[in-house]
């Protein structure tokens, strides 16, 4: 940052005017922000797959986008009584006077006489709001009726719609539950770091800021790209705007303390804090925004959603780290410090402490080192061996939700796959071909009399599968039909099919996002280092640390019975690892370049690196994946693999890789981790004074720490 842009922002007029600023454009912000734009029937669906031509389609039919529940009845210990058929009768016909329910069909009873079916459908184009009270009364009038019904006869709600309410209601009240678990670990965090009961308040209130300001603009961004940020877009971003400007605070406020130590005036050392501290934040942060908008190339929309809506939440967090927090600060004296009041000349805690031993360690065994980090990588990275990919719809889920538990009960007595068939939309003309080609087809129940377009020229076929949506047996009966059925035109959709193009569409941009992810990162770290061989080696090494963090966490889930990853968790895990790992990669190394470009030796200046910010990129780190673990507040498996990968992989870029490795790899390249620039002694001092500023920015020469004179011994 510009040294005359960090001496305004730290002065009394020109931190006033950034905090009022803030508060005004904030305030404009919260009292514009529109409502979320409402979920289009393709919205999330890749595009161009025959699933989502299919949702495309189902206007141009009379029973248009209209969903069905299901109500699943069940006596678990023996067969349904003529008493019980008869009640089920009386429960049909007081299900079919709700309102947005169309006449349900006849009650359909499994074959072996211990449960029965009633599809319910729901009255077509209506909104998430009202599909969800429909099935939340549908439910109650369940839950009133329970009495009339026999004893040991039960009822449960499924289907497409059930599934739907269930998810909707996993994330109802999310953006309270996240904001309220994440400021308390925060706090916590920041309390542990400073040791000052004042300190912590002033950033968290800053980033707290930022988040709500973020969290407003979504539905800016949702209105720009014509896609809802839904809920779990909202949870992401919001913990990568507290995870990504906390961490920001740390590290200026950490500079600021350094600065204190040598400089009488506050202001002054608040500056060159911001200046120092000011291009590896820029570094950092562009290295997540540019990797984010590589999800841009996404096939799935919600890829490109989540990319654009993150890459915005990071650049607040930006903006709220560097610019009103340093205004924040500066309005307060040193005693916000108290009881560890930096003051001119006292100690640095890093020349003595544990990371000048650590620094010492690696100066004086760094292949050693090196070889010991590298086996604990490799034996976690084992854990890849029992990784598996892809959920069924019914595993989605970290608490039993009633659509769930419905769902394994018609499993057991009726065709899996009842409750969510495969669609097919093919020419009114050959409507009985097809359908006699599905039914020969193997992994199918069953198949439902063709519906023809209001245009006539379409038809629309259901055909239940015999295993559940998302698992292989549907999957492969969804391929299968495709073979049969799509040389005459055919299009086979519905939710089995969206469940397969949904995990094809992530296996493509897993394919595409991940090495133009790696381009990105690399082209930043060489702008900003100005060298290949250090850049080329700090990705590899994140790269590395990706692979055990994602083995590390298989055997978590093994342990937790998690049967699997979601299909759109490793590429969101490799994006998140690679970007915030290169973040402390960055913090180091450009401390590491400062200094060797101060004392022409690169051993020294990555070990006095090392020592100088071990202690707040720790911090940063802990803070991090303690933050990224917040996402295990919601019930929806998705975000709790999130979180665990991305808090277990930044625990180890932090405390393994960039403690150990990359020091221990910079020791013994030396000058050539620079190559093919060459850091020597510059004319001036590090941080030289700037005539503009009224204070003296002049710093008082530096000790040679304890890890310097172990390098020499």
């Amino acid at each position: 940052m510009g040294a005359r842009l960090a001496i305004w922002i730290t002065s009394r007029l020109g931190a006033g005017i950034v905090l009022l600023t803030t508060l005004a454009l904030s305030t404009l912000v919260f009292l514009t922000s529109p409502a979320q734009p409402e979920a289009g029937p393709t919205d999330g669906l890749p595009e161009g797959k025959q699933s989502t031509r299919v949702t495309e389609l189902m206007d141009r039919f009379p029973s248009g986008r209209a969903e069905s529940a299901i109500v699943v009845f069940e006596r678990a210990d023996a067969a349904l009584t003529p008493a019980d058929r008869q009640s089920l009768d009386a429960t049909r016909d007081t299900i079919a006077r709700q309102a947005q329910v169309t006449a349900p069909p006849p009650l359909r009873y499994a074959t072996d006489e211990r449960a029965a079916l009633l599809v319910v459908p729901l009255a077509p184009g209506l909104d998430d709001e009202t599909r969800n009270g429909t099935v939340d009364n549908l439910r109650a009038v369940l839950r009133a009726d329970a009495a009339a019904l026999p004893d040991g006869l039960t009822a449960q709600v499924t289907g497409g719609a059930a599934f739907g309410r269930d998810i909707s209601a996993a994330f109802a009240g999310a953006d309270v539950t996240l904001l309220i678990a994440t400021a308390i670990v925060v706090a916590v965090l920041l309390l542990v770091t400073y040791r000052s009961p004042i300190l912590w308040i002033v950033p968290l209130a800053v980033v707290g800021l930022g988040d709500q300001v973020a969290a407003k603009l979504l539905p800016w961004i949702g209105r720009l790209i014509g896609e809802p940020t839904d809920a779990s877009i909202g949870g992401i971003v919001s913990v990568l705007v507290f995870g990504a400007g906390t961490d920001y605070a740390l590290l200026l406020i950490s500079r600021y303390r350094e600065e204190l130590r040598r400089t009488p005036d506050r202001r002054a050392a608040l500056a060159t804090a911001v200046r120092a501290a000011g291009p590896a934040v820029i570094g950092s942060a562009g290295t997540v925004i540019l990797a984010l908008l590589t999800l841009i190339t996404a096939v799935l929309t919600s890829n490109r959603t989540l990319g654009i809506a993150a890459a915005a939440g990071v650049g607040v967090a930006l903006l709220f780290g560097l610019i009103v927090l340093p205004a924040a600060l500066a309005f307060l004296p040193r005693g916000a410090f108290w009881p560890l009041v930096p003051t001119v000349g006292s100690a640095e805690t890093s020349e003595s402490g544990i990371w000048a031993r650590i620094a010492a360690l690696v100066a004086r065994r760094p292949v050693g080192v090196l070889i010991t980090a590298g086996v604990v990588l490799a034996a976690l990275s084992a854990g890849l061996l029992t990784t598996s990919i892809g959920l069924s719809q019914t595993e989605q889920f970290r608490t039993k939700v009633e659509s769930v538990e419905a769902q394994k009960a018609l499993a057991a007595h009726f065709p899996a796959g009842s409750a969510q068939p495969v669609l097919v939309v093919t020419d009114a003309a050959t409507a009985g071909q097809t359908a006699d080609a599905a039914r020969q087809t193997a992994g199918v129940a069953a198949v439902g009399r063709p519906e023809t377009s209001t245009d006539g020229a379409l038809a629309l076929i259901s055909v239940q599968l015999t295993d559940k949506s998302g698992t292989t047996g549907a999957d492969s009966t969804v391929t299968a039909l495709r073979d049969r059925l799509t040389p005459a035109g055919t299009l086979v959709g519905g939710q089995p099919a969206a469940d397969l193009d949904q995990r094809d569409a992530n296996a493509r941009d897993n394919a595409v996002v991940a090495p133009l992810v790696l381009a990105v990162v690399l082209l930043v770290l060489i702008a900003l280092l100005r060298s290949v061989v250090g850049p080329l080696l700090l990705l590899l090494t994140v790269v590395i640390s990706f692979a055990a963090s994602l083995g590390a966490a298989s055997l978590v889930f093994a342990a937790l019975d998690i049967p699997a990853l979601a299909s759109s968790v490793p590429l969101l895990a490799f994006l998140f690892l690679v970007a915030l790992g290169v973040d402390y990669n960055i913090f180091l190394v450009s401390r590491a370049k400062e200094e060797t470009t101060a004392r022409g030796d690169t051993r020294v200046g990555m070990l006095r690196a090392l020592s100088a910010t071990g202690g707040v990129i720790t911090s940063a780190g802990v803070l991090l994946a303690a933050v990224f673990a917040v996402l295990g507040v919601l019930p929806v498996i998705v975000l709790t693999q999130l979180g665990i990968i991305v808090g277990i992989g930044v625990l180890l870029d932090t405390l393994l890789v960039r403690t150990l490795v990359v020091p221990a790899i910079a020791v013994l390249l030396g000058r050539r981790f620079w190559w093919p620039s060459n850091p020597g002694t510059p004319p001036g001092a590090i941080n030289p004074p700037r005539e503009s500023h009224p204070a003296d920015l002049r710093q008082t020469a530096r000790a040679v720490p304890a890890a310097e004179s172990a390098t020499r011994g």
